[in-house]
């Protein structure tokens, strides 16, 4: 983003720039022709058919320059730049009719008035017209000494000359502005693109599973992405990273500094797994140069652990579609038995005893169903698409769907939003589901018995990390309860399946996100979800 930045400030100031060595040119010119005629040199003038008409034509030119040299802003360029070559023209036509002497020097000093200005001109018509302008009046004063004044030592031939000179310099100092102008709209165009890869590329590198740091020739850290600061210690993705810029590799990490050593020297690579940090996982180190003459290297830190959790995919993959086939064979004989029961209750002959036995298979086949409703989400569960995404905008709408869709009675829902916009990076079709599944089990069980449910939705910032709590104001939840919390099919309902906070948890893994529970000192329970800021790549 700097970069664009830059880019727009040389693109506005290159028109100022031009508009204000155009206008000082031209405040010369004035100035010159005015030493000139009001300086001991004015003989050098030759003789002078209107003296004062010259003397008059000259101060009004110098001060109408000054004027334009002090306007000269961008939004008004085409205009500025008419009037300049209208005055430039017009003081050209008077002056050399008042001073003959001078029309070879003023031609000469007009031809350059006109190839800049034709050059600074956009439009086409406004080009063609300022060079018309010009060939007009070079006529009309030639006509007016002619037929007025009784003759004129020029020929036809010289005016026209100046005019084809005129029209050649104006044509092709207007295509050459053109071209210029094309070129320019390119160079922004490609800018722009150079822009959006950059973003992209930072994306891309964020998302990184393998961490990746850029180490200079001193073994200072210089980059790093958030893989890689978790591997390194430096907090929760990465973010506290920020405050060891330039930080030594050898502190930090010194057995992965004598390995960038020993690939330094020549020697082979140890391709031994190592752990960087306590209760990180063991990475297998790669290096490679940044540059080809450059002794900034990039290490790539590749997850030991991978090659077990890509089996471990594998199976659940396996043991997903197993499940999604036997749930599917699970419904036709469930609907079946809840078809039975709905006919049984209906039969006058049940007795009260046994109607109870009706009603509990009729809320076991419910909860069965669920149980298998939530196996068959588990298993369509598609990757995660992420987009940018204002928190405080989607809580304050999800609060007022979920109110408008359920009746929470006596219960109350509300969000907790500061007045700035807290972005993030994630699925919003994902975060719904999560979302849905944390505000329903706080209503379900984080009230006190005989209680209506108190749930607060808050969206804060902590460590530039953008985060969601879910807060009741219920029972709590017992340490050894908390600890199972996420286990598929745990659950301490008769009535919950145990699958909502385990999908809840799988989902936020897939957007890169974290999800856990937070004990709350004066009662209640608190769900914490972590999501990925919106800046992808952060400074070692």
């Amino acid at each position: 983003m700097p970069q664009s930045h830059s880019i727009l400030g040389r693109i506005e100031s290159a028109p100022r720039r031009e508009l204000y060595f155009f206008a000082l040119y031209r405040t010369l010119e004035a100035a010159i022709l005015a030493g000139l005629v009001f300086s001991p040199l004015s003989d050098l003038l030759g003789s002078q058919r209107h003296p004062q008409l010259g003397l008059g034509v000259t101060v009004g030119y110098l001060v109408a320059s000054v004027l334009l040299l002090l306007v000269r802003s961008p939004r008004w360029m085409t205009l500025t730049v008419v009037v300049g070559l209208a005055v430039d023209i017009v003081a050209a036509a008077v002056i050399t009719h008042a001073l003959p002497a001078t029309t070879a020097g003023v031609a000469m000093m007009l031809l350059f008035n006109v190839a800049a200005g034709v050059l600074l001109l956009p439009s086409r018509g406004w080009a063609l017209a300022m060079i018309g302008l010009t060939v007009a009046m070079l006529f009309a004063e030639y006509g007016w000494t002619f037929f007025h004044d009784g003759g004129t030592d020029r020929s036809i031939a010289e005016v026209v000359m100046f005019a084809i000179s005129y029209l050649a310099v104006g044509y092709l100092a207007h295509q050459a502005g053109q071209r210029a102008r094309r070129s320019e709209a390119l160079a922004d165009q490609r800018g722009a693109e150079v822009a959006n890869l950059v973003e992209i590329n930072e994306l891309i590198i964020r998302r990184m599973r393998t961490g990746v740091l850029v180490v200079d020739a001193d073994n200072h850290i210089k980059l790093a992405n958030e893989a890689a600061s978790l591997l390194l210690g430096d907090g929760e993705g990465g973010e506290g990273a920020s405050d060891g810029l330039g930080v030594l590799l050898t502190h930090t990490a010194p057995e992965l500094a004598r390995r960038l050593q020993r690939w330094r020297n020549g020697w082979q690579a140890d391709d031994t797994p190592m752990q960087l940090s306590p209760d990180q996982p063991e990475v297998q180190p790669r290096f490679a140069r940044l540059l080809a003459d450059s002794e900034t290297s990039l290490i790539f830190l590749d997850d030991a652990t991978v090659v077990s959790r890509r089996a471990e995919s594998l199976t659940l993959a396996a043991l997903g579609r197993f499940s999604a086939s036997l749930a599917h064979e699970i419904r036709n004989p469930l609907a079946a038995i809840n078809y039975a029961v709905q006919l049984l209750e209906e039969s006058r002959q049940i007795v009260d005893g046994d109607r109870r036995l009706l009603q509990i298979i009729h809320q076991q086949c419910q909860r069965t169903n669920g149980i298998v409703e939530s196996v068959l989400g588990l298993a369509r569960r598609e990757r995660a698409s992420p987009e940018h995404l204002d928190l405080n905008t989607f809580v304050r709408r999800f609060i007022d769907e979920y109110q408008q869709s359920l009746s929470i009675e006596t219960d109350t829902l509300e969000a907790v939003i500061g007045p700035r916009p807290v972005p993030a990076l994630v699925d919003q079709r994902h975060l719904q589901q999560i979302v849905t599944v944390l505000v329903q089990n706080a209503m379900n069980y984080g009230r006190l018995p005989g209680e209506p449910a108190r749930v607060r939705v808050r969206v804060f910032q902590a460590d530039h990390r953008p985060m969601i709590d879910v807060m009741d104001r219920g029972p709590g939840i017992p340490e050894a309860v908390a600890a199972q919390l996420f286990r598929p099919f745990f659950t301490t309902s008769e009535h919950g399946t145990g699958l909502g906070l385990y999908i809840a948890r799988e989902l936020c893994r897939a957007n890169q996100a974290t999800l856990e529970y937070v004990p709350v000192p004066g009662g209640g329970s608190c769900f914490r979800i972590t999501l990925p800021g919106p800046h992808a790549l952060l400074p070692a």
